[in-house]
This record gives structure tokens, C-alpha cells and sequence, in this order.
């Protein structure tokens, strides 16, 4: 085994490894910095296959974007610290099978896609040449799934938001608790008051 092999499952086990530990984690600050961390082992394996500018928009979009995000609407909540509710069983068995279905679905796609050998030269994977790849209109091009990935940080801007809204009363507007023997003798002094009117 080489060097290079040894780099490539060192990587792959980071990104495996922070994504099971993410979704496993019942501490949603510890979730969040997993996630962190197997995002990163992506941008390590753009980085081992030469793409650089690929592994800094990972680094830019991901890292530094969403998960970044996601960490300050959790300290916004003051619920970092609490362990999340486990979910139902039935929750649990359907998110299982889903991520083994995606699995099962992509190796098939892989398995039965054909590779054709060419003898053009690669297209060098400069920031010039990919840029231009990302906004053509062309067959090829892939214009559509860089709006998506807009989309997506605005999504999740608006998520963060909304996780971090805490409708703050002032203590004097809050009203203590009342139970029903208080509620009766209330009612009792509206209508004694009504009487005497």
C-alpha cells in the first residue's frame, strides 16, 4: 500500500466517520462540528485529486458558510450544551433505509456506467476553465446547479434565522400560572361585580 492509498482512506474515513458521528451525536454543538469536520474531508479529497479551486469553494461555501451558520443559530438558542430528543424508531428505521437505498442506487449507477477511453488531452482544472464550465448554458454546462447552491445558503440563512428567533417577554408581562380553583374565584368576583353594577 502507498502513500497515496494510505492519504485516500485516512480521508475517506474522516468524511465517513464525521458523517455517522453527526447524525449519531445527541449533542447538537458536537453534531454540528462532526459535520464540520467530514465536509473538510471532502475539500481534502478535491485537494488529493488536484482541484483546488473545487476544494476552496468547499472550504468557502460549506466550512466557512453553512456550518459556520449553523454553529452560531445553536449558540443563538443557548441549547448547545442540552442532548437532542431521540428520535422515534419509526424515524430511525425509515432514515436507515433511506441512506442504504441512496447507497445501493448510486453503486448500481456506477457499476453500469460506461467509461470510454479518449485520447484528447484533459482539460487543465484551472479557476478560469472550471468558472467558465459553471455559468455556461451549454450542453454541459452546469449553470442550473450553481443557482441551486445559492439557493442553498439562502435556505440556509432563512433556517438559521428561524432556529435563532426566541420571542423574548418582559418579566413583568409574564403571567404565573393559575389553577382551576383560582379561575372559578375570579369568575365568581366578575359576576358578583357585574350583580352589584
Amino acid at each position: 500500500m502507498n502513500v497515496s492509498s494510505i492519504i485516500f482512506y485516512l480521508l475517506a474515513a474522516t468524511v465517513i466517520g464525521g458523517g455517522l458521528m453527526a447524525v449519531t451525536s445527541r449533542k447538537i454543538f458536537r453534531s454540528a462540528v462532526f459535520l464540520l469536520f467530514s465536509l473538510i474531508g471532502i475539500a481534502g479529497l478535491y485537494f488529493f485529486l488536484d482541484y483546488e479551486f473545487i476544494a476552496a469553494v468547499q472550504i468557502v461555501v460549506y466550512v466557512g458558510g453553512i456550518v459556520v451558520l449553523i454553529i452560531f443559530s445553536i449558540f443563538l438558542t443557548h441549547g448547545s450544551g442540552e442532548d437532542m430528543k431521540r428520535p422515534a424508531l419509526g424515524r430511525a428505521v425509515f432514515s436507515a433505509l433511506a441512506a442504504i437505498f441512496g447507497c445501493i442506487l448510486t453503486m448500481f449507477f456506477i457499476y453500469n456506467q460506461v467509461f470510454v477511453k479518449t485520447t484528447e488531452a484533459a482539460i487543465e482544472p484551472s479557476a478560469g476553465n472550471i468558472g467558465a464550465q459553471m455559468l455556461s448554458t451549454t450542453e454541459h454546462g452546469y449553470i442550473l446547479p450553481f443557482e441551486v447552491v445559492s439557493m442553498l445558503l439562502l435556505a440556509a440563512m432563512i433556517g438559521c434565522i428561524v432556529i435563532a428567533i426566541k420571542i423574548k417577554v418582559p418579566p413583568h408581562q409574564i403571567l404565573p400560572e393559575k389553577s382551576e380553583e383560582d379561575i372559578i374565584v375570579e369568575a365568581v368576583v366578575e359576576e358578583e361585580s357585574i350583580v352589584i353594577e
